[in-house]
Order: structure tokens, then C-alpha cells, then sequence
């Protein structure tokens, strides 16, 4: 059973005297600042200079300064850009100010983990990963509540590590929802098979295969959207509500005697062999250095894939149903 740690568990006076330095005024790094000051934390944010995330930080009333400024300045730094760019701006701004007192943190273990990123010996490297975007992240703090968080320590120089790192957890909230522990190599692992077999990968596969299924059978393209895209969000708030069974309590008779017995017809065990496999590629570094590679040579496959997908006739389906339903605009 995973330890889980709350309010009582961490310690916000471990943060007082400390410079706390966020990098990247992204989803997160907004998130975090904002609710690290609120905490009455001192918190610097680190952004490239000119960019509309810098004036962002500055009209918020942060001091914003560079990432080789904030390694100077800073006493625990969070890489919150995206991932792809952790290990230049590590090497370029954030390595040379590296020493003991200081603490690296993260909220993905990727680059920890598959060793992008060697932190010298004598600093402290954890993890703080909120399960939720950013946005959620601050709205939740506003309201009294947080948004659960991973906790995970890579290295303990000081010995105290998790202890500052749970106490960074307590300044965005998170304590109050509660903070499950793990490893850089469990959060980093699971996460990605997470997004490629479910979150991301397969709930966009299937979505779509569903989609072309109908279409080609003679339905029209605006029906099967929504009986395979709009309504799926009903779904998973059941589910998340109240789990599987929730679900199917709420749904009909019919459509949860469906679910039974077409359900592993759809998933069935190739598609069971299929994930296995991309775990092992996720676990011995296969789909990693694919990732580091593809973005080496200025992201080819990415950039196409993109291209191909945005122009799916489902895109251009959800575009026009979806402006008929004003109250989904954010």
C-alpha cells in the first residue's frame, strides 16, 4: 500500500529563507508560483526573456528573470518547461550553479530517469507531480482544496530531502488532497505507458476507428461523433465519480450487458500482447531514445503526424457540432 502524506505530514516552515525558483511560466509553472506565494513563499520565476510567458509572470507581480540568473539566486528550483527542453536549459543555465544546499526538482522523472539529467551528488533531486493540469491545480488551491500529487526523492544530500519536498507539495496545495509516494523510474514508466495505451494513444485510436467504422458502414459523420467522441465524457465522469461500477449503475441495462460481453471483444488479448510490448519499450529505454532522437532532428515524424491528424474528418465534424454548444467554451 502506497504511503500517502497530508497536511499534518509536512512542514512550510522547511521553505522559509529559501528561494524558491520556478522554471517555466507554463500550465504548471503558473500554477505553482501562484500558489507557492499565496503560501507565503518567496518564489522567483525563470522564463526566456521577450517571450509572452515572461510578460505573463511580470504582469502577475512576479520578479522574472533568466534561467542563469535564477540557478544564482535560487536555493530549490523546479524544471517546469516541457520535457524536451530540460536537459539544454540544465546544461546551458541551471548545471553550473549546482552545489550543496541546493535543491533540483521536477515534476516528471523523465529526464532523471532515463539520464538525460546527472545532478552532481551533493544536491537534492525530488519529485513533486501533480495528477492534474495546471489550471486545476491553482483553481483547487483558490477553493480550499488541492490536487492530489506524486512525491518521489532520486537523491538525498541533505537528508531531508523528501521532507522539502513535501513541504513544497503543502505550498501548492497538494497535501490537502494528499501526496502518494513513489520512484522517479515508477512515476516516469507509468505515465508514459499511461498516455500511450489509454489516456492519450488509445482513447484517440479507438475514438477514431469507431468513428471511420460508422461513417464507411453509411451513417452520417455528425451521428457517430457523438455516439463515439461527445458522449465518452459522460462516461468517464462516471467513472470517475464513482468508478466502473458507478458506471454501470447509472447506464442501461442494455448498454452495461454490452459492455460485459463486446467490451474484451474490442480489447481482447492482442491488444492485452500490444500494451505488454509498449511497456517493455517504455521500461528499457526504446521509446525514450526514440523521443530524444526525434526531437534531435527538429521533430520530422512529430510535426507530420500532427499535420495528419488535425486534418481527420472527425476534427473538422467535432469543429462544427461542438459550435453549436456554446457552454463547452472555456
Amino acid at each position: 500500500m502506497a504511503k500517502i502524506y497530508y497536511d499534518s505530514d509536512a512542514n512550510l516552515d522547511l521553505l522559509k529563507g529559501k528561494v524558491i525558483g520556478i522554471i517555466g511560466y507554463g500550465s504548471q509553472g503558473h500554477a505553482h508560483a501562484n500558489n507557492l506565494r499565496d503560501s507565503g513563499c518567496t518564489v522567483v520565476v525563470a522564463e526566456a526573456p521577450g517571450t509572452e510567458a515572461w510578460d505573463t509572470a511580470k504582469g502577475a507581480g512576479f520578479e522574472v528573470v533568466t534561467a542563469d540568473e535564477l540557478g544564482k539566486q535560487a536555493d530549490i528550483m523546479i524544471m517546469l518547461v516541457p520535457d524536451n527542453l530540460h536537459p539544454v536549459v540544465y546544461r546551458q543555465s541551471i548545471e553550473k550553479s549546482m552545489g550543496p544546499g541546493k535543491t533540483l526538482m521536477f515534476a516528471h522523472g523523465f529526464n532523471i530517469h532515463y539520464g538525460q539529467i546527472v545532478p552532481p551528488a551533493s544536491v537534492d533531486v525530488s519529485m513533486i507531480a501533480p495528477k492534474g493540469p495546471g489550471h486545476m491545480v491553482r483553481r483547487l488551491y483558490t477553493e480550499g482544496l488541492g490536487t492530489p500529487a506524486l512525491v518521489a526523492v532520486h537523491q538525498d544530500a541533505s537528508g531531508k530531502a523528501k521532507d522539502i519536498a513535501l513541504a513544497y507539495a503543502k505550498g501548492i496545495g497538494s497535501t490537502r488532497a494528499g501526496v502518494l509516494e513513489t520512484t522517479f523510474r515508477e512515476e516516469t514508466e507509468t505515465d508514459l505507458f499511461g498516455e500511450q495505451t489509454v489516456l492519450c494513444g488509445g482513447v484517440t485510436a479507438m475514438i477514431k476507428n469507431a468513428f471511420e467504422t460508422l461513417v464507411e458502414a453509411g451513417y452520417q459523420p455528425e451521428i457517430a461523433y457523438f455516439e463515439v467522441c461527445h458522449e465518452l465524457k459522460l462516461i468517464v465522469d462516471l467513472i470517475y465519480q464513482g468508478g466502473f461500477a458507478y458506471m454501470r449503475y447509472s447506464v442501461s441495462d442494455t448498454a452495461e450487458y454490452g459492455d460485459y460481453t463486446r467490451g474484451p471483444r474490442v480489447i481482447d488479448e492482442m491488444v492485452r500482447a500490444e500494451m505488454e510490448q509498449i511497456l517493455r519499450e517504455v521500461q528499457d529505454g526504446t521509446f525514450a531514445l526514440e523521443w530524444i532522437l526525434e526531437n534531435q532532428a527538429g521533430r520530422p515524424k512529430f510535426n507530420t503526424l500532427r499535420r495528419i491528424e488535425a486534418e481527420h474528418p472527425i476534427e473538422k465534424v467535432g469543429k462544427e457540432l461542438r459550435a453549436m454548444m456554446p457552454w463547452l467554451k472555456g
